[in-house]
């Protein structure tokens, strides 16, 4: 299973509404960098403002980041829009056969290891800002 695509186009909307500060990051615009259908883009940004990540009135068109893109890591953008479920990044098949020495030991064996190199991954999101992701933007 990969990471939901919900992480990287929550990193898209997050980096369009900072680049943007004089304009309106309507759903609308968004999407139209997105590729997408606004729904999409209000259904995930309703996700970040959730987690305070964006400021997003009913009715009033636009939105606009809740702190500035240097307080805002990838890991709070990944937990927020639930990319995977906690200790789920990597999946152990089901119902390996239990009469079967490797089959009945093999979760026991790897869901540790799994744990860890999500563990690992969400560090390395802990040091990532976006801040960082919007300066390797050429054109902003």
């Amino acid at each position: 299973m990969n990471i939901s695509t919900r992480f990287a186009v929550a990193i898209h909307i997050l980096t369009l509404i900072d680049s943007n500060k004089e304009g309106k990051s309507t759903s609308e615009w968004i999407a139209g960098s997105v590729n997408t259908n606004p729904v999409v883009i209000r259904r995930l940004t309703s996700m970040l403002q959730k987690a305070g990540l964006v400021t997003a009135r009913p009715g009033v068109a636009g939105a606009s980041l809740s702190r500035s893109s240097a307080e805002i890591t990838l890991l709070q953008i990944y937990k927020a829009v639930n990319a995977v479920e906690e200790d789920s990044l990597f999946s152990v098949h089901e119902h390996p056969n239990p009469d079967c020495p490797v089959g009945k030991n093999i979760a026991g064996a790897i869901v540790p290891v799994f744990s860890l190199a999500q563990k690992a991954m969400e560090n390395v999101l802990q040091e990532v800002t976006l801040e960082q992701i919007v300066n390797e933007m050429p054109e902003i």
